[in-house]
């Protein structure tokens, strides 16, 4: 069974979830994956989180939110949402997302948002599956046509 445990963007296992998910947005998308600007401290609490999801004590999954660019501080903006291949299909993105949600509302959101892309069908799926509805593009991709945000009320 897996646990779900808040870490730091920099932590050793978050930095190691992270790299493999750029390294697959390379082989979809080519160029640096994902362009987005981030930093470790737009997860640090209340103003976001970061979460792995660890599978007998190895790390499996990770996600974070953060409170968008423009202060909207209703919404938690989901990003690297990460699964391993050998994970996927077992439930880990589900349960990470459900605690990504849980985190948001404590911290007083009241919708979560997220940009993924079209070479992405089983991220669009689970999104779609767990009660997430396509919403206009934002962010760093708005104008990108391989991108498609979903939108969920907490």
């Amino acid at each position: 069974m897996w646990e779900i445990v808040g870490l730091g963007f920099d932590d050793p296992a978050a930095r190691g979830l992270l790299s493999a998910a750029l390294a697959e947005l390379v082989d979809r998308y080519g160029g640096g994956g994902d362009d987005t600007p981030l930093h470790a401290g737009e997860f640090d609490p209340p103003v976001g989180c970061f979460l792995v999801a660890r599978v007998d004590g190895v790390p499996a999954g990770c996600g974070g939110w953060r409170t968008p660019a423009d202060g909207t501080s209703e919404v938690a903006e989901i990003k690297r949402m990460y699964t391993l291949p050998e994970w996927r299909c077992r439930g880990v993105a589900a349960a990470l997302l459900r605690a990504l949600e849980d985190s948001a509302r404590g911290a007083g959101r009241k919708r979560m948002a997220l940009e993924t892309g079209y070479k992405q069908p089983e991220a669009i799926a689970l999104y779609q599956k767990l009660g997430y509805e396509q919403i206009p593009n934002f962010g760093h991709y708005a104008d990108n046509p391989l991108t498609v945000s979903f939108g969920r009320r907490l």
